[in-house]
């Protein structure tokens, strides 16, 4: 048996070894409700081949996930999704999904250790589930910016009106995404670093 051979068969594709010029790397991480499009953000971002733990939902979770205006939903994120997109040539976010039903949120505290900051997705059909992941977000003292994800029959509603429903802080950013599109979904993690580094510039002058 020539092991040679073996050995490159089970070692990491080309395109997942880090650049070689990578010299640093953030973790943050994707929250948000059931059905928000936190796994379809991850894999239409990412330049690995995503890790997802999607799961069909079956009878168990009958009267327990609330899936009401996500009724066609077959699957969902039973532990986390993983991702990796290189800001830079310098800088890489590794990209951590988190499960949306409540039952699964214990899994919650171990995907936010080391987190620099979040991105919390919403669905304007169903603001209300975004309320508690904010909540803990604002609890935690994790940094987070929130992003309107674009579905076709999705209300429009102004900045500022959303800005009041969700109770947020004239400081924190809220952008318009198409969790489809890579380069939206971009755009919603360049959004977080430029909200982090100006949070780091007021840090460092007061």
């Amino acid at each position: 048996m020539d092991f040679r051979s073996s050995e490159q068969a089970l070692g990491p594709r080309s395109e997942d070894v880090l650049p070689a010029t990578t010299t640093a790397a953030v973790k943050v991480v994707v929250v948000g409700g059931f059905g928000v499009g936190k796994t379809t953000l991850v894999g239409s971002v990412s330049e690995i081949r995503p890790l997802t733990t999607e799961e069909t939902m079956t009878q168990a979770g009958v009267g327990v996930d609330d899936t009401q205006g996500v009724e066609r939903k077959t699957s969902t994120t039973v532990a986390m999704d993983f991702g990796r997109i290189s800001i830079n040539e310098e800088l890489v976010l590794y990209l951590f999904g988190t499960p949306g039903q409540e039952r699964f949120w214990f899994l919650w505290r171990g995907l936010f250790e080391g987190a620099l900051g979040a991105v919390v997705l919403v669905d304007t059909r169903r603001l209300e589930v975004s309320f508690d992941v904010i909540g803990r977000l604002e609890e935690r003292g994790v940094p987070f910016v929130v992003a309107v994800n674009s579905f076709p029959d999705a209300p429009r509603y102004p900045v500022e009106e959303l800005r009041a429903a969700l109770d947020l802080p004239e400081s924190v950013p809220i952008v318009l995404c198409d969790a489809r599109d890579r380069a939206s979904s971009r755009d919603v993690l360049m959004a977080l670093m430029r909200y982090l580094q100006s949070l780091a510039r007021a840090q460092a002058a007061s």
